[in-house]
């Protein structure tokens, strides 16, 4: 496995990002609707597109098993594969971007436990919680912080 900067976000790795995204949603965001997950959908290439810093991982053929974006000292993103899940390529990518990058802040849906659960085992912690995700959503969302 290899981790890149996706220096140029063709249209091509977009497609494949936005699959691999719904892929995992489906899995980790079960409080989601259908009809909710395609909306969100229509938004993701954009945000990857715009993202600050899109950093993928590849397997040995280039095809991509996850992905995260980064904009200034927070990850704004960060999704697995379903099958790779639990393969340490989420915390692969989390190690390089506290290290590297300096983050300090992600958020996550409250009703995703998985994922609270998965930042707190690599040493974030609660420090804030929203009634409402960034789109005026009902979704609460927890602000976690490395120390």
């Amino acid at each position: 496995m290899n981790i890149v900067k996706a220096q140029k976000r063709s249209e091509n790795l977009i497609q494949k990002l936005v699959v691999l995204w719904e892929e995992s949603v489906r899995e980790t965001h079960l409080f989601l609707s259908e009809n909710e997950i395609a909306h969100i959908k229509q938004y993701v290439p954009q945000a990857l597109e715009n993202v600050e810093h899109l950093f993928v991982a590849e397997d040995d053929n280039g095809q991509p098993l996850a992905f995260m974006g980064i904009e200034k000292d927070s990850i704004k993103m960060l999704f697995v594969c379903p099958k790779q899940q639990g393969k340490g390529i989420g915390k692969q990518l989390l190690q390089n971007a506290v290290t590297k990058h300096c983050v300090k802040k992600v958020c996550v849906n409250e009703q995703n436990p998985q994922a609270k659960g998965f930042y707190e085992h690599l040493g974030f912690r609660v420090y804030d919680r929203s009634e409402y995700d960034e789109q005026g959503n009902p979704y609460p969302i927890l602000h976690l912080t490395f120390p």
